[in-house]
């Protein structure tokens, strides 16, 4: 792997540092995890919420770190080189960048940021990337690739140094584009801090981490900063739905500061926006998408007006990383998005399963009306919310669910360290509210055999919140659990 062959002292002046100690050593690793330090490497002690990174400082000692980076003094009777910094995440970036040799700057990088829509819009553009003949990678919450090798992701944006030495991966492999999610906590926490992203996209902003970023003001401002400049260079180039007002809102203000904007639409004038809209359970999606007056027929495997606006906002990256509108359409004929998005799980019955990532009141909401307009039948939907987060969003998903579902079964998501039965009362209060038909299940596999169980002709069961996650987190305990497994063997069950 290249990285910049560089003494601590060296990285010290380079990102600001005060150095005490011997700086003479060269280091070839940054990081923040005590669990990666080896010979050669920089530790960023970080205080964080829960976790205090200055705990671990003898343990990176004898692993063979060569210096400590810290907001604070040096403990006393430490020999080592310390950096002190004032601020221990910026700081990460800035020694992430440095030791990792810019990786960011040696490859076409797309950042992807917005409350909903994030993963399946990556998904996307690398699928656009591989039908343009680039071989690409992605950072996404489901997982991170390099061209055809996947890991698990471990979180939806990886910290600084995860993220550079990742890219400088992917640089050493031959990609030419990465694409990954920007999520606002990563962006408020300084994790994209030096990338230089030569897109960024903003999809939507709908109620979600209020319980982080208290306001949704504060939410606006963190996602804003992956466009104006606040996490380094500003992009080239943005891709921004103006359907959304907070989107209207962005592009505006970007323009007004002189930036480049590509608007999509589907309901009105942008630079991309899409007329003719089918969309059909069976047969997918199709649209003639219009792009800055030339128009080309789009037909996709994927289903929903959701999925409409990620793909114009994939056509947009991929316009301005330069690939044609024919390279486009073929490409979005293929893509089949990211798992668990409105994903169907098959079966010869007369009603369809689907499993949804959506775990906001407005993604359930777009979900809802999708299902409305695919079927004849009944929707009937499965749904939680996750404990220890954003409470204030419990009451409007019960709404949504209520308003929207002939009959809304509510269980348990990941309650983690909260009371289910609490969680599910509080959902189930916006239910109520919307005169809605409902049952309370706790255990989340009950719950999905029962809507399998009373499922006929025609109707259609939503199996809402995990998408992709294999897992339930239960207390402080995880256990697997994938509920497009648990669908398939609820359908087992079931008498011909």
């Amino acid at each position: 792997m290249q990285k910049n062959k560089l003494t601590v002292r060296e990285i010290a002046d380079r990102i600001g540092a005060v150095l005490t100690g011997d700086g003479d050593a060269a280091a070839s690793e940054v990081t923040h995890d005590s669990r990666q330090v080896g010979e050669g490497s920089i530790f960023i002690a970080i205080k964080g919420d829960t976790n205090d990174g200055h705990r671990f400082i003898d343990d990176v000692m004898r692993r063979g770190a060569v210096g400590i980076i810290s907001e604070q003094r040096p403990p006393e009777g430490f020999s080592g080189a310390w950096l002190r910094v004032s601020d221990a995440r910026a700081a990460h970036a800035a020694a992430a960048d440095v030791v990792f040799g810019s990786p960011s700057a040696d490859i076409a990088l797309v950042g992807i940021t917005g409350t909903n829509g994030k993963t399946t819009t990556t998904y996307l553009c690398f699928g656009l990337a591989e039908s343009a003949g680039a071989v690409p990678a992605m950072l996404t919450t489901v997982e991170y690739r390099i061209g055809d090798t996947s890991e698990p992701a471990v979180r939806t944006t990886p910290e600084s140094s995860d993220t550079n030495r990742f890219l400088r991966r992917a640089v050493n492999a031959g990609c030419t584009v990465a694409v990954m999610e920007a999520s606002s906590q990563a962006l408020h926490l300084r994790r994209c801090d030096g990338l230089r992203f030569r897109v960024a996209v903003f999809t939507n902003l709908t109620r979600d981490h209020l319980d982080y970023h208290g306001t949704m003001d504060e939410y606006f401002d963190a996602k804003k900063m992956l466009f104006d400049g606040r996490i380094g260079t500003a992009p080239a180039s943005s891709v921004i739905n103006i359907d959304d007002e907070w989107g209207a809102r962005l592009a505006d203000e970007l323009r007004s500061d002189g930036r480049r904007v590509v608007t999509i639409s589907v309901s009105g004038e942008a630079d991309l926006s899409a007329s003719d809209v089918n969309v059909s359970l069976i047969d997918g999606t199709s649209f003639t998408m219009n792009a800055n007056g030339s128009k080309i027929h789009i037909s996709s495997p994927l289903v929903g007006i959701p999925h409409v606006y990620n793909m114009l906002t994939a056509a947009g990256v991929a316009l301005e990383l330069g690939y044609d509108l024919g390279t486009i359409r073929d490409g979005l004929a293929t893509c089949i998005g990211a798992p668990g998005r409105f994903e169907r799980v098959p079966h010869d019955r007369g009603f369809a399963v689907v499993v949804d990532y959506a775990h906001t009141d407005d993604a359930l909401l777009n979900t809802l009306r999708t299902a409305r307009e695919l079927t004849s039948g009944r929707i009937i939907t499965v749904m939680g919310c996750g404990g220890d987060r954003d409470r204030g969003k419990r009451r409007p998903m019960g709404l949504v669910t209520g308003a929207e579902s002939d009959v809304t079964i509510i269980t348990s998501d990941n309650p983690r360290n909260e009371d289910p039965m609490r969680i599910i009362a509080e959902v189930e209060e916006g239910v109520k509210e919307a005169n809605g038909t409902y049952f309370a299940i706790s255990d989340r596999r009950e719950a999905i055999r029962k809507a399998v169980s009373i499922a006929a002709e025609g109707d259609v069961v939503i199996i809402a919140g995990k998408g992709h996650e294999n897992y339930q987190i239960i207390g402080g305990d995880r256990f697997h659990f994938d509920d497009r497994e648990v669908a398939a063997e609820a359908l087992a069950l079931l008498s011909d």
